[in-house]
C-alpha cells in the first residue's frame, strides 16, 4: 500500500546557547492510509519536534529543517509557507496537547471550529456555524449548539480536548496529528477521548500519528510504534512487536517502568539510569550507551543503524545485542 505520507532522512535543529541542538537526527518513516503510529519515549526524545516539523509549525530563523517530507505529491519542507497553509487543517491537521492555550479564549468555541472550515472552504457563515455545531456532535458532546456557544474558559478539560478533536476534523484531514492528546485528563476522560479517536479513524478512515509517553495509550490505540531517544526512532514495529517482544534496551526499560495489574506488586518501580540528552554534544555511538545497563565496547563506535534482525521483518531495532537480556 503505498504511503500516505514518507519521511525520509529528516532534521531538525534549533540554534541554543552553545551551538545547535539536534533535536530530529536523521528519521526515516511513513504511515499509511487509516493507521495509528505511535511516538513514543521520554519528554525532549523529539516526538513534537519531528511531528510539528510535518507541516512547519516550528519553522523559524532559529530553526533548520533538511530531510524530505513527501505528501500528495510534494515535498513539505521545500514547500513555500503559502503551501503549507493550504496543507494545514485540509489535508494534516493537528490537535495540540493543551487545548485551553490552543483555543483563543476571546472567541466562542463554535466561532473558532467554523473559522478552520471558512479557511479552506467558501462557505457562508451560518452554513459554517452550522457544521461546527455538526462537528461538536460528531465528537461526543451532547448539546452542542449549547457549547457552541460556549467560551474555552466555559468548558471542561475534555470538552476543550472534543472541540480541538472538532476542528482538526473540521475538513476531512488525511492525516491527524494528536500531540498527547490525553496529557493532564482523568483516566475516565482519557478512556473517551481514545474511543472518540478510534471510532473516527474508523468512520473517516483518518491516518494517526499520535505522540504519547504513555504506553496504556499505546497498547489501546496504536498499530505500529516508532520508539525515539535523542532524535532517532531507535525500535519501530507493530504495537504486539513492541510492546511484547521489545528488542532495544531502551524500549525494554520504558515497558519496565510501567506497573503491571497482572504480576507481583513491588516496592518501587525500575528506573532508567541517568538522564536523557540535552545538550548540543551527542556521543560518537549510541546515544543511549551512557544509560544502558548492556552497554558493550561497540556500542561508542558508531550509532546503530535501525535494522530488521530477520529478513523481511518489519521490525527495526537500532542496537548491537543480538538480544536484550531478560
Amino acid at each position: 500500500m503505498t504511503p500516505v505520507l514518507e519521511v525520509k532522512n529528516l532534521r531538525v535543529e534549533f540554534d541554543v546557547p552553545g551551538g545547535r541542538l539536534p533535536a530530529v537526527d536523521g528519521v526515516d518513516l511513513s504511515v499509511r492510509r487509516g493507521e495509528v503510529l505511535a511516538l513514543v519515549g521520554e519528554s525532549g526524545s523529539g516526538k513534537s519536534a519531528l511531528a510539528m516539523s510535518l507541516v512547519g509549525l516550528n519553522r523559524g530563523p532559529r530553526t533548520h529543517i533538511g530531510g524530505q517530507v513527501h505528501f500528495d505529491g510534494r515535498d513539505l519542507v521545500a514547500a513555500s509557507e503559502k503551501e503549507l497553509r493550504e496543507v494545514r487543517g485540509r489535508d494534516i491537521a493537528v490537535v495540540f496537547q493543551d487545548a485551553l492555550a490552543a483555543l483563543n479564549p476571546t472567541q466562542r468555541v463554535g466561532a473558532q471550529v467554523a473559522e478552520m472550515i471558512r479557511t479552506h472552504r467558501r462557505l457562508p457563515r451560518t452554513q459554517a456555524w452550522a457544521r461546527a455545531e455538526e462537528l461538536l456532535r460528531e465528537v461526543g458532546i451532547a448539546n452542542p449548539a449549547r457549547t457552541a456557544r460556549a467560551y474555552p474558559h466555559q468548558l471542561s478539560g475534555g470538552m476543550r480536548q472534543r472541540v480541538m478533536i472538532a476542528i482538526g476534523l473540521a475538513n476531512d484531514p488525511a492525516v491527524l496529528i494528536a500531540d498527547e492528546p490525553t496529557t493532564a485528563l482523568d483516566v475516565t476522560i482519557q478512556a473517551q477521548v481514545l474511543r472518540l479517536l478510534g471510532r473516527l479513524r474508523g468512520e473517516h478512515d483518518t491516518t494517526i500519528i499520535l505522540i504519547t509517553h504513555d504506553l496504556g495509550v499505546v497498547a489501546e490505540v496504536a498499530d505500529r510504534v516508532a520508539v525515539m531517544y535523542a532524535g532517532r526512532i531507535v525500535e519501530h514495529g507493530t504495537r504486539d512487536e513492541v510492546l511484547f517482544e521489545p528488542r532495544h534496551p531502551y524500549t525494554k526499560a520504558l515497558l519496565d517502568s510501567v506497573p503491571r495489574v497482572d504480576g507481583p506488586v513491588t516496592p518501587r518501580l525500575p528506573a532508567i539510569a541517568g538522564s536523557p540528552l540535552t545538550g548540543v554534544r551527542r556521543p560518537p555511538g549510541c546515544a543511549f550507551a551512557p544509560r544502558c545497563a548492556f552497554v558493550r565496547d561497540e556500542c561508542a563506535a558508531a550509532p546503530p543503524p535501525l535494522r530488521s534482525r530477520y529478513a523481511d521483518s518489519g521490525h527495526l531495532d537500532a542496537c548491537v545485542l543480538a538480544e536484550v537480556p531478560a
